[in-house]
């Protein structure tokens, strides 16, 4: 009797949503592994997968198109739902010659700001409608979701055409007050490029780019916030002043001066994230909170993003909040442990003369 990939699959899937993973990792030679609170843990009780059970669980994943995609190009991405149950992000690659899949635990529900301990500033955010605002920090570290709180406020609080490039669709929202049309590459639009280029000839109000790409993608965007829009979108970037130099950074040498002024004109500030792992379990975010200023927008314009840093720490009356203070705040509140703030801090000498 045939082994059953697709019974299989859907009892690892249902395990790890159950035990409350972020990830499902498949991988030959190891246990089906799931990630918990930022750790690796594998699934014992399961066997260690072979070459054959990771390349039966991984057909169970795909349909034609995306199996010979996948032989051609070596890897793809792509969302899956399982019985409208739960929802993932897949990318599915190879290693040492074998076939390994990351499953990205999408949650069903989309949590607000509250229930998400962001900071209150994302408020601000949701009213306003025009210009640049990022939610940046390292890979899994709760960029997208932030995004999908702020963009499922909007939903219910305006009346707005909101337009989202995804590569894949992470988070469904349920139409409120908005109209809001998501886009998933290579089903709704052949490229990432190829819908930006063309998002402007459909009458949006609010554009949701999934993560600034490439030169292209940054160029669109600002011209977009420059034209009467408020886009949204996410990098990986640790803090605030990475961030400008990353995006100035893309571009070619005689084309920085009219990025920086673009930049200067429409950003509107950046949200800088990082899950910590809590004392009592779970995780919670610390976050740089940059609002860009006037004082902000002449350091980009001047070429002294280096100075950045300073004035988030002295401009805490306008609602800005350094990592390290966030950080500070945290630990005050007995959330998390001063060994993880300083593994978490950026600069760890400077979040101890904070604490005195």
């Amino acid at each position: 009797m045939a082994f059953d990939y697709q019974k299989k699959l859907a009892e690892l899937m249902v395990l790890a949503g159950q035990q409350g993973a972020s990830d499902l990792h498949l991988s030959v030679g190891r246990h089906p592994t799931v990630r918990i609170d930022g750790n690796l843990l594998p699934l014992s009780n399961e066997p260690i997968l072979t070459p054959e059970m990771v390349a039966g669980l991984i057909s169970a994943l795909l349909v034609p198109e995306q199996q010979e995609k996948l032989i051609e190009e070596k890897e793809i991405d792509f969302a899956f739902s399982y019985e409208d149950k739960l929802r993932f992000r897949i990318n599915v690659y190879f290693q040492k010659g074998y076939l390994a899949a990351a499953l990205r635990l999408i949650p069903a529900k989309i949590r607000t700001v509250e229930e998400l301990n962001l900071p209150p500033i994302l408020h601000e955010v949701a009213t306003y409608h025009q210009g640049f605002f990022l939610v940046v920090g390292p890979a899994g570290h709760g960029k997208t979701t932030t995004l999908a709180a702020v963009v499922d406020e909007v939903n219910h609080k305006r009346m707005d055409h909101i337009i989202t490039i995804e590569d894949p669709i992470e988070y469904i929202f349920a139409q409120d007050r908005a109209l809001i049309d998501q886009r998933e590459v290579g089903i709704d639009t052949l490229s990432f490029n190829k819908g930006l280029r063309s998002v402007l000839r459909q009458d949006p109000d609010i554009i949701v780019i999934g993560e600034m790409r490439d030169a292209e993608s940054i160029s669109i965007a600002l011209t977009a916030a420059e034209t009467g829009h408020l886009v949204l979108s996410t990098l990986h970037t640790n803090s605030a002043s990475q961030t400008i130099d990353r995006i100035i950074d893309t571009f070619p040498a005689d084309q920085q001066n009219q990025i920086r002024a673009q930049l200067a004109t429409t950003l509107l500030g950046t949200v800088s994230e990082r899950l910590v792992p809590r004392i009592r379990g779970g995780r919670i975010p610390a976050c740089e909170v940059m609002i860009a200023n006037p004082a902000i927008k002449n350091l980009i314009r001047e070429k002294k993003s280096y100075q950045i840093d300073l004035v988030i720490e002295t401009s805490t009356q306008e609602g800005m909040i350094s990592l390290n203070r966030s950080l500070v705040e945290l630990i005050k509140r007995r959330e998390i442990s001063l060994e993880v703030a300083e593994a978490y801090s950026l600069n760890p000498s400077e979040l101890r003369q904070l604490l005195g």
